[in-house]
């Protein structure tokens, strides 16, 4: 039977309980003899209480927040991250419902505003620009968004409520280009997936998830006039039961090695 974080969380600080209990037998006799032999004191690195955060993240961050994590347990020793990817739409969703987790990292500011009650006050962390993608070596000459109105040209977008899906309407409606999308997808890195299968001849996609799959996919760049910029910010979750933990979280992805992360990654400075 699986549990729930709340369950996991209860499960732990009652299997930690119960190994205290023979050590608080111990006379301080037996602690000396311990230290004496070279065991870890107790209030030692290794005898903190593992701390779990659950990441709420746009699935765009799927790549990069993997190497993150990587990195900040590394140098966090105690805190696990475990993440979460999905459209931030369904994020925030979840947050909104009362699902528990630590913090949120949405693609835009819009669908953080929509939970402003039930997080800290956000941080603006990268940002990031849409390309086309398309399949390797650009077989069908894609050169631009006006390309994209192709009737012959199967061109997948992020559904309308999807932050991808709300930058990709705004720079085509800017362009005055009318696309037909074959399919409207959940989340940028499921647009990717179809372009990279072949279901699909191109697709609007964020600069980095072209880069992750650039063996598979060939980018083509949007003219800064043309395009638009997503903001990704980053907040605590209020009701997160690791409050301290959460925030320093948030705030390394704003220090000088988590920057370094997620431009390396591609991403913008925010």
């Amino acid at each position: 039977m699986s549990l729930t974080p709340t369950g996991r969380r209860t499960a732990a600080a009652a299997l930690t309980a119960a190994l205290l209990v023979p050590l608080a037998a111990c006379s301080s006799g037996d602690d000396t003899k311990k230290d004496t032999a070279g065991s870890t004191p107790s209030g030692s690195a290794s005898a903190a209480p593992q701390v779990n955060l659950t990441v709420l993240a746009a699935a765009s961050l799927t790549d990069v927040f993997k190497t993150a994590g990587t990195a900040y347990e590394k140098s966090h020793p105690g805190t696990k991250l475990t993440f979460s990817f999905a459209g931030s739409q369904e994020l925030v969703a979840q947050v909104a419902q009362g699902s528990p987790a630590d913090v949120l990292v949405t693609a835009d500011t819009k669908s953080m505003d929509k939970v402003k009650a039930d997080t800290g006050t956000p941080a603006i962390i990268a940002k990031n620009r849409l390309v086309i993608a398309t399949g390797e070596g650009n077989p069908f000459k894609v050169d631009d968004l006006k390309d994209l109105a192709d009737a012959k040209l199967k061109v997948v977008l992020a559904a309308p409520e999807v932050p991808a899906g709300k930058y990709s309407k705004q720079i085509l409606d800017k362009q005055n280009v009318a696309v037909k999308p074959v399919s409207q997808e959940p989340n940028v890195r499921a647009v990717l997936s179809k372009v990279e299968l072949g279901e699909a001849d191109a697709g609007l996609v964020y600069k980095t998830d072209a880069e992750s799959a650039k063996d598979k996919v060939d980018a083509v760049e949007i003219p800064d006039d043309q395009n638009a910029i997503a903001k990704y910010p980053a907040a605590t979750i209020k009701e997160s039961e690791h409050a301290e933990a959460a925030a320093a979280f948030v705030a390394w992805l704003s220090s000088p090695e988590g920057q370094k992360i997620l431009q390396d990654a591609g991403f913008q400075k925010p």
